[in-house]
């Protein structure tokens, strides 16, 4: 029931019914936003960073990233230590994603045009999930690496 309410908000927002502020943040996966804070913050954390994932720009804004279907919630906090934001972040999943069910196990794909790929999952059958996990990790290893390397230039 409660993944059926967060679709259904995010399904709200997409369609108006119910303002963006009154639901918190809401995102769709492998998107981002950026946030605006009222006042400086220091400090910003995501409770769960396997959903959303977020960068301060500077203090007064940060992009936030939807990383996988689900809700969590974004907490910041000014120099002294002092709330300033404390919202609820959802991130709803993308219309390109495609799960098959092969019996009782789950696979899930992102498909493009004609072309599909592997879209890790929660749900998916585990070496499948894992398989596809470690090959993400790797990807952003390599991207951050690239990044690093063309930060002297």
């Amino acid at each position: 029931m409660r993944g059926r309410t967060g679709f259904s908000v995010a399904a709200l927002l997409l369609l108006g019914i119910v303002p963006a502020a009154a639901a918190g943040i809401a995102i769709p996966m492998d998107e981002a936003r950026i946030v605006t804070f009222e006042k400086p913050v220091s400090t910003v954390f995501v409770a769960n960073p396997s959903v959303a994932d977020i960068n301060t720009i500077d203090s007064t804004h940060a992009f936030i990233l939807g990383k996988a279907f689900g809700s969590t919630n974004l907490i910041a906090l000014d120099a002294q230590g002092h709330q300033i934001v404390s919202k609820h972040v959802s991130v709803f999943g993308s219309s390109s994603l495609v799960t098959l069910n092969r019996g009782a196990n789950q696979f899930t794909f992102a498909c493009a045009s004609a072309r599909c790929e592997t879209a890790p999952a929660p749900g998916d059958v585990r070496t499948w999930h894992d398989d596809g996990m470690e090959e993400v990790e790797k990807r952003e290893d390599l991207g951050a690496k690239q990044a690093s390397a063309n930060e002297g230039h």
